[in-house]
This record gives C-alpha cells, sequence and structure tokens, in this order.
C-alpha cells in the first residue's frame, strides 16, 4: 500500500512537471506576481497589526511597491538610456581606435606584422555571404519576435494585477493549501515550509541589498575614475550580479571597451580593474557574508547551473527564479538527507 502510495505521488509529480514546463510561457507573470506578493505579505500582515483592514494594508504594500518601482524607472531609467545610447554611437570611434591605435600598438610590442586582413573592415569583407544570410534568417523571424514582444507586453499589464489580488487573498491561499494537507504529515510539511519561508525570505532581502550596494560602489568608483558611461555600466553590472561573477565581468568587460575613448587610456584601464576588483573583494568578504551568508548552502558550481538550467526551462524569468528555487530545493534536499541517515544509519 506504502509502495502504491509513493508511486502515484511520483507520477502525479512528473505529470506536474511536464504541464509546467508546458505551460511556462503562460505561466512567467504568475509566477513573477507570486514572488512579489510573497514578499510584500509580511509588510502587509505588519500593517495589520496597527488595526488596518487587511484590504487597506493591501493596497498601501501594493502602491508603495510599483511606486518605488516607477520611480527608479523613471529616475534612472532616462540616464540609463541616454549613456547606452551615447556608448552604441560611439562604438565606430571605439572599433576605429582599436583598429588604428591598440592593434599596432600591441603588433609593435609583441614584433608582429599584421596583414591587410585584420580588423573589422576586413572581418566584414571576408564575411559579408554569412552575414547576408543572418541577416534573412534575422528578417523571417519579424513574426515570431513580435509575438514575443506582444507576450512581454501582455504580462507587463498581468503582473500588477494578479500581484493585487494574490496579496490581497496571500493567507486565505497559504491555509487552504494547509488544508489539505494529511493529518499524519502536516507536522513535517509545515515545519519544512517554515524553514523554507526562512531561508528564501532571508535570502531575498540579503541578495537584494547586495545588488543595490554593487550597484552603487560601480557607480560610484567609475565616476571617480572618468568614465563617460559610470552609471549605465555600474547600475547594469549591479542588477546582472545575482548570477555569481556575470556582474564583474559585464562591467569590467564593457568599462574596457568605453576607455579606448579616453585621453589616458592605460591610467583609466588602471583605475576600472581596482574599482571592480574592490567591489568584488568586498561583496566576497563582507556583503555577501553579511547579509546572505550561507542561506542556501550550495556549491558556486550549482548554483550556476540552477541558474542555467531555469534560464533554459522559463526563459528570462526562470533565471531570476533560479536562486529561489535552489533555495527551496536546498531545505528540502537537507530533509531528505537527514531523513535518509535516520533510516539508514
Amino acid at each position: 500500500m506504502n509502495s502504491d502510495r509513493r508511486l502515484n505521488w511520483m507520477i502525479a509529480t512528473m505529470i506536474t512537471g511536464w504541464l509546467l514546463y508546458l505551460l511556462a510561457p503562460v505561466l512567467t507573470p504568475f509566477v513573477a506576481a507570486a514572488l512579489l506578493a510573497y514578499m510584500g505579505d509580511p509588510l502587509a500582515d505588519r500593517l495589520q497589526k496597527f488595526r488596518l483592514p487587511r484590504a487597506l494594508a493591501v493596497t498601501t504594500v501594493f502602491l508603495l511597491t510599483f511606486l518605488f518601482l516607477a520611480l527608479l524607472v523613471l529616475l534612472v531609467g532616462p540616464l540609463i538610456r541616454q549613456q547606452i545610447a551615447t556608448l552604441f554611437a560611439s562604438l565606430p570611434s571605439i572599433i576605429s581606435q582599436i583598429e588604428q591605435v591598440w592593434l599596432p600598438g600591441f603588433a609593435n610590442f609583441f614584433d608582429l606584422e599584421l596583414g591587410e586582413d585584420v580588423g573589422l573592415g576586413a572581418f566584414l569583407a571576408q564575411y559579408k555571404d554569412m552575414a547576408g544570410s543572418w541577416g534573412a534568417t534575422l528578417l523571417s523571424s519579424v513574426t515570431t519576435t513580435g509575438s514575443m514582444l506582444a507576450a512581454a507586453v501582455l504580462s507587463l499589464f498581468l503582473i500588477p494585477i494578479l500581484t493585487f489580488y494574490l496579496l490581497r487573498d496571500w493567507d486565505s491561499i497559504i491555509s487552504h493549501l494547509a488544508a489539505l494537507l494529511p493529518s499524519s504529515q502536516r507536522e513535517t510539511i509545515v515545519e519544512l515550509a517554515r524553514q523554507t519561508d526562512d531561508v528564501l525570505g532571508a535570502f531575498l532581502r540579503g541578495q537584494l541589498m547586495v545588488m543595490f550596494a554593487l550597484a552603487v560602489i560601480y557607480s560610484v568608483g567609475l565616476t571617480l575614475v572618468g568614465l563617460e558611461f559610470a552609471i549605465a555600466i555600474g547600475v547594469v553590472a549591479g542588477l546582472v550580479s545575482f548570477v555569481p561573477y556575470l556582474g564583474f565581468v559585464f562591467g569590467i568587460g564593457i568599462a574596457s571597451l568605453t576607455v579606448v575613448l579616453q585621453p589616458n587610456p592605460l591610467l583609466h584601464l588602471i583605475g576600472v580593474v581596482a574599482t571592480f576588483t574592490i567591489a568584488q573583494l568586498f561583496e566576497g568578504s563582507f556583503l555577501t557574508p553579511k547579509l546572505v551568508g550561507d542561506k542556501i548552502g550550495l556549491h558556486p558550481v550549482l548554483i550556476i547551473f540552477a541558474i542555467a538550467a531555469g534560464g533554459q526551462l522559463f526563459g528570462f524569468f526562470g533565471i531570476l527564479l533560479a536562486l529561489p528555487a535552489a533555495a527551496v530545493l536546498s531545505v528540502l534536499v537537507r530533509f531528505a538527507y537527514d531523513r535518509y541517515l535516520k533510516e539508514q544509519p
């Protein structure tokens, strides 16, 4: 009887996973809204302790959350957009500087002889047929890209609506789910849920603070160095730092490309490397241990695999949700491991 029940649970889990995989594009706004509701529910509960009705508390949290996001987009967005546009407009100058100054300098330093097939112009002339086929493929995918863009816009409109309703009924949803638990396993499942909530909440809060701190450090450091696109590079590098070392690699790569336009490129390059190195050391020795700690308890290689798997299965939001999902799985794996050791000493 026990084996039959376990087989049924295994089949149900596999079917559920298969359905989630098929419905991944549709589930994206629902998952994002559920995450926002989960993060906002503790604040709504605290407001209720001040004798605010649930509807008013939820409305307050909802407005504060999206007001903060709107102000962030309105204040930082135009500045980043302007700097990114300037960066793209400067790409021809950057390429010319690399071809006319940097490549001959490296060739002279290493005593190399550059042929005629060196540089972007020679590369385009050599691979123009391949570029043409890529262009045709790109044009043929315009319809698909348009539908994906329409789905993304629809998701942006759906997320606030879904977040409000999920946040309003969050406690009711949790209580109804708890009522479905079998009485024999209720205590174990409730304890696992409590541990998961502690790990997930602490991790999300800590990771957001680490991203914000790194964005500020990168932006201030690159501004002091005198980089032209300091704020755009710093903010983007801070936002993508939820992937281990991605913010460091991305930021130092883009910043090094823009350095070639500066009057003293070598001096600025030293400043860029120093800024990202100091920020990385500060993150590893202070920010992550103090704000995040070992909440997930996974090896960095497993964390990178979780992010890659999330992106493959669920796209961009899969990347965003990979680490929270890894945090939840870490609790379940530790529980299964301890249970196995007790049964098989």
